[in-house]
């Protein structure tokens, strides 16, 4: 029989397998004493499970939870382990995947309303310890669409159903643990002995999954507080279903209906009056607040925003000045260096707090002030002559990734800072079991915009989004709760509008590159969605930002 060669990218070797053999078979011999922790692999810079069959030469690279794919397979599966769990412990009750959230995956069961009992999650736990110590595999199969809604209509799982009547497919991959079947979007692990590493513990009036640390997979991340963050995410769920419109099904039912416009009225209306009622804040400290800090993750929508806040400030007497932290930024020679020994741009000491402070500080005395300006180009600062003087009604709206950090304004009066978290945070799920992470969200906004006004390829964003991700769990996590106000950026319908114009774009990842399989995972979840005319979408939305067409200047 003729061998076929598999290259691994891992070991940089190669092995001789009969056709046929799967991925599973081919980590036990890369791997022969320890291969647990091996989840799925890259196969021609394409995610794919272990029970993929070699069949013809490929380039493999094995993948465990340090790596941001493999991370995404261990944390689907784990959802599927809990599914299990609970259809085990509670078979009456339906399990809900939330939020992302304190490190975690914020879980319901149900509808049930008040707290889940502590006991209660006690025994899901235990249950699911069980599940991994079985190490049931877990297994694929492709069966047709017409079948697998069957399947999920007996079970009473609407949200799935509607997804698959409305994706449009004639297959569908379900995948079984133990007999019990669901659907995932993406990749799971072979088996559940794979995911030791996990915590479920009694969290607001319901529950939260905890999830290992990727830069030490064999330790749980820490429970961080976030009860602004989960007020935020509760207040976008009750417009969802104000909406009717809790996961891609339902939208995607609407959006064949036509029902789109209004669906676009009422979630931009929404948005106006929650930036309105934060002017309100303001205006309710006025006299106090001088300066209006904000802060938020790459493409949160930053810059729309504190567009339409200054014009719903001029509305209650407040004349708004915009200063730019990117003023601020030390020459380029004192500049820190991450560990790579490269330049670290997003670190806070990037930045001359002592020019900036001493500026506010001018500027709230009633001083007179020139602005400093910031080349990139040359990696210098200079002045142009730009001067600042505040009038009484005068606040100075500072936007930055840095707003809620307390280096920034430590030397300056807390009452006279007001202080906003804007993030686009996605609680529309896919269905009940499939989460979409709000970074997803904001990686298509980014690449839309940087390919529209930056001149800058799909590949190009997805290669840096991981660094970009990286600076804002140590530059903005830590401080988001420090806020006064917090804004939730993310519309239900902007993914079906994303859709029309990202799809190009990623269909441009050549497979030669790594960042193939991250593009292939972002079409397959647009796949999902149905495209979103952009006619009806205001001019001044904030998803005009990234796909164009928007009445503010940047």
């Amino acid at each position: 029989m003729k061998m076929i060669t598999i290259t691994c990218e891992n070991t940089g070797r190669t092995y001789q397998v009969e056709p046929g053999t799967s991925l599973r078979e081919v980590k036990q011999v890369v791997y022969p004493e320890n291969h647990h922790h091996i989840l799925a692999a890259l196969v021609n810079n394409q995610l794919q499970d272990l029970q993929y069959l070699a069949l013809a030469p490929l380039r493999v690279n094995f993948i465990d939870a340090g790596t941001m794919d493999g991370y995404s397979v261990y944390t689907r599966s784990l959802i599927f382990v809990l599914y299990k769990a609970v259809s085990r412990v509670f078979p009456r009750r339906a399990l809900r995947a939330e939020y992302i959230i304190s490190n975690g995956i914020f879980c319901r069961l149900g509808d049930r309303k008040g707290v889940v009992p502590a006991e209660d999650v006690e025994r899901i736990r235990m249950e699911m310890e069980r599940i991994v110590e079985a190490d049931y595999p877990i297994i694929r199969e492709d069966i047709p669409t017409e079948e697998a809604v069957g399947i999920f209509s007996r079970k009473g799982l609407k949200d799935k159903t509607d997804l698959m009547e409305t994706r449009g497919r004639l297959y569908t991959s379900l995948y079984y643990i133990d007999g019990l079947p669901d659907y995932f979007y993406g990749n799971l692990a072979p088996s559940t002995g794979c995911l030791k590493v996990f915590g479920l513990i009694p969290y607001k009036d319901g529950m939260l999954l905890q999830l290992p640390d990727r830069r030490n997979p064999s330790a749980l991340l820490p429970t961080l507080p976030q009860d602004k963050l989960y007020e935020v995410f509760n207040e976008h769920k009750r417009w969802c279903k104000i909406l009717e419109v809790t996961n891609i099904g339902s939208l995607n039912k609407l959006i064949e209906q036509r029902y789109t416009g209004p669906v676009i009225k009422v979630c931009e209306a929404l948005h106006e009056k929650k930036i309105s009622q934060i002017a309100d804040q303001i205006k309710a400290r006025q006299g106090k607040v001088k300066v209006v800090l904000i802060a938020g993750p790459s493409s949160s929508g930053k810059t729309t925003f504190s567009k339409r806040l200054a014009v719903q400030l001029m509305v209650n007497g407040i004349k708004p000045v915009n200063l730019s932290l990117d003023n601020y930024f030390v020459n380029r020679e004192l500049t820190p260096r991450d560990e790579k020994g490269e330049y670290d741009y997003e670190s806070i000491d990037a930045l001359d707090i002592a020019t900036f402070t001493d500026n506010i500080e001018r500027l709230m005395a009633g001083e007179e002030v020139e602005i400093p300006k910031f080349s990139f180009e040359t990696g210098q600062r200079f002045y142009d002559g730009e001067r600042l003087r505040m009038a009484h009604n005068n606040v100075i709206i500072v936007e930055g990734i840095h707003g809620l950090n307390p280096k920034l304004t430590r030397l300056l009066p807390p009452r006279a800072l007001f202080k906003i978290f804007v993030s686009a945070l996605t609680s529309i799920a896919i269905d009940s079991h499939n989460l979409i992470n709000p970074a997803d969200n904001r990686l298509l906004r980014r690449m839309v915009r940087d390919y529209k006004y930056r001149n800058y390829s799909a590949f190009d964003t997805i290669k840096r989004w991981e660094s970009v991700l990286e600076g804002e769990r140590k530059h903005i996590v830590p401080y988001q709760e420090e806020a006064d106000a917090m804004f939730n950026s993310a519309l239900t319908y902007e993914l079906g509008a994303l859709k029309i114009q990202a799809e190009p774009l990623l269909r441009e990842v050549s497979q030669q590159h790594p960042e193939h399989s991250k593009a292939l995972r972002l079409l397959k979840f647009l796949s999902y969605i149905r495209a979103v005319p952009s006619r009806e979408i205001p001019p001044t939305s904030i998803i005009r930002e990234f796909i164009g067409g928007s009445s503010f200047k940047y």
